[in-house]
């Protein structure tokens, strides 16, 4: 099972994501608020793939996916959106992103993009 690190500026949103995802038998190596924190923990953390929320204070998604993508090119990163927000996820998928989730999911939507890249 994957290495996952779980980024959202919502506790309760990367709570959901850890219980579903270690439900799923993966092990969550960290979690950060921002992309800014993300790219801190990428300093000491190994991990397969990460869940990025698109929108979020001090650096957003995007912003962090590009430093991800150029420091870190063989992770795997799947962006977190809120409905309403197409085009940034057209941009993320262009910028390197691997896959996308729609808020609100369901946790087998989790499940499924996950296992596809993992």
């Amino acid at each position: 099972m994957a290495k996952i690190i779980i980024v959202d500026d919502s506790r309760i949103l990367r709570k959901i994501l850890n219980t579903t995802l270690t439900d799923a038998g993966h092990e969550i190596v960290g979690e950060a608020g921002n992309g800014e924190e993300v790219l801190k923990l990428l300093e000491t953390v190994k991990t397969d793939l990460i869940t990025l929320d698109i929108t979020m204070p001090v650096m957003d998604g995007l912003q962090a996916l590009r430093s991800i993508k150029e420091k870190y090119p063989g992770i795997k990163v799947v962006m977190v959106s809120a409905a309403g927000q197409k085009n940034k996820v057209m941009e993320a998928l262009k910028g390197g992103a691997s896959d996308f989730l729609q808020k609100p999911f369901e946790p087998e939507d989790v499940k499924r993009v996950v296992s596809k890249l993992v």
